[in-house]
């Protein structure tokens, strides 16, 4: 009895001392925010103006958990990730009772069935395609959709080697993003797009200006197909990539070439190209060193931008054309970037993919440069509408990332990420095992392009790059849909058919 008594005495006494140190805090915070003159919420409503920032900071996930609808979050909603999801882990994608999509939606894409589609042994299947045919050693790209640039300092160690392993199970290629070639790009064996960045990390000299000598050195590297020239990308035109200095490890900073302890940032643009000559003169010294295809990696902001390289190639001739334009959208995503380039510089790559299809193909190149399309293409239908609309290849980074776990956190500038993708915490990288990863990698590839296969076999085509604007109906203002190829036609010296 003595022993119970005891014990309700001592709950008792510590509950009080509980409670006289959560007062004596309250009242320290009260004070504070009292006196303190740099926050009016604070200073008028003491500790409980702090519950403003708390809660604001927690919105963003109970959105995402609670309160939004499939189709209403940006930048990813959650039947788009949800779609990525069964795809990597292997789950049927098959759904019951009907879409979920606003089919009245302005720009919502329709894809226009056939009336006697090919038998399901006449299924469509893709056909590799050629880069670079000028080049000593030219690229047969075996599969329409790849890896889009992620660079190894930007997303983690384990997650460079799930991809390049996902990436060689698939047959599809890894674009390294500017940070240079690390081990772990080549040790899966896969295809790999070298990307030249403004900094030129991985094959820099001292100054910054490009060195042949490590140029030679990358190319020597069988699996590395092809060299892009990033000129900008969708997220932030104009601006150079930013690598926080938290994020760089000795083992980058010696890929990159770069001090530790502080900021990587790239350039604006590459400073020896100041125009088209110069970009074209760049293009062919890579081509030469390395013997391998060469492209451009862009942002639209007009077409007369394009009229403009266009004409300059033309006047060089064919010959000094990229092999590969990457066009990426002004949607485009990346780790970290100033907010008015991602949300106001750069178009659309749902208005740029097909006016810049149609200017290429104008000059006559249709055959000489292939066209590749980057900017929140993750689902099988936003694919199919970029080939349908003139793009040869398909790139993406934020539907990989969503393969290997990404939750959409939003801690990609930091070093927080909580899935072990975006950063070199040794602890949150432990969550991401690359020996299930790289399957999942795998399965979302290998399911999209099947996937898009299946539409192309619905609209009646033998091969995805065959779907053309034709096949594709736009819905507009008034809930109306409208055949794309009469939005924009297509051009050919006849008319599309």
């Amino acid at each position: 009895m003595n022993i119970a008594v005891n014990a309700v005495e001592l709950l008792a006494g510590l509950f009080i001392a509980i409670m006289g140190v959560l007062v004596l805090v309250l009242a320290v915070l009260f004070v504070i925010d009292r006196v303190q003159t740099g926050d009016a919420i604070r200073r008028n409503y003491p500790v409980i103006g702090r519950f403003r920032y708390l809660f604001s900071a927690l919105g963003e996930f109970f959105r995402q958990y609670f309160f939004a609808m499939d189709r209403e979050e940006m930048p990813f909603n959650r039947a788009q990730r949800e779609w990525v999801t069964r795809a990597s882990t292997g789950e049927s994608n098959t759904v019951a009772f009907g879409s979920t999509r606003n089919l009245s939606l302005p720009g919502t894409a329709i894809f226009v069935n056939a009336p006697f589609p090919p038998l399901n042994d006449q299924y469509a299947k893709t056909e590799p395609m050629l880069i670079g045919p000028t080049a000593r050693t030219p690229y047969l790209a075996p599969s329409f959709f790849n890896i889009s640039g992620m660079s190894y300092g930007a997303i983690s160690k384990p997650a460079v080697e799930a991809l390049s392993r996902g990436a060689k199970e698939a047959n599809i290629w890894l674009n390294t993003g500017e940070g240079g070639l690390s081990s772990m790009h080549l040790e899966g064996g896969c295809d790999v797009v070298f990307q030249i960045g403004t900094a030129k990390y991985g094959v820099r000299d001292e100054n910054g200006k490009l060195d042949d000598d490590k140029l030679r050195a990358v190319a020597a590297h069988d699996t590395v197909r092809m060299f892009e020239i990033k000129l900008a990308q969708g997220a932030k035109p104009g601006k150079g990539g930013i690598l926080p200095g938290a994020k760089i490890t000795p083992e980058i900073a010696k890929i990159r070439n770069i001090p530790m302890d502080q900021d990587s940032l790239s350039p604006n643009r590459h400073p020896e190209v100041r125009n088209f000559d110069d970009l074209l003169d760049m293009i062919a010294h890579v081509r030469e060193v390395t013997g391998k295809p060469v492209g451009i990696k862009t942002v639209a902001g007009s077409d007369d931008v394009f009229h403009g390289f266009f004409d300059a190639i033309v006047a060089r001739g064919p010959e000094s054309a990229p092999d590969f334009i990457t066009l990426d959208g002004g949607e485009g995503g990346t780790g970290a970037a100033p907010m008015p380039l991602i949300d106001l510089v750069g178009m659309s790559v749902r208005e740029a993919l097909p006016v810049v299809a149609n200017i290429r193909d104008e000059h006559g190149l249709k055959e000489r440069v292939r066209l590749i399309a980057s900017g929140k293409l993750i689902n099988p239908g936003d694919v199919a509408w970029a080939l349908a609309a003139g793009a040869d290849f398909v790139t993406s980074a934020r539907g990989f990332m969503f393969a290997l776990g990404c939750i959409q956190a939003l801690k990609c500038n930091k070093n927080t990420c909580p899935t072990g993708i975006t950063t070199h915490d040794p602890h949150l990288q432990k969550g991401l095992v690359v020996e299930r990863k790289y399957i999942r990698v795998a399965r979302y590839a290998r399911g999209l392009i099947g996937e898009v296969e299946t539409i192309a076999h619905s609209v009646g085509v033998a091969e995805p790059r065959l779907m053309r604007r034709r096949h594709v109906r736009i819905v507009q203002g008034d809930g109306h849909s409208v055949p794309m190829n009469e939005i924009l036609p297509s051009y050919s010296p006849v008319a599309e058919t």
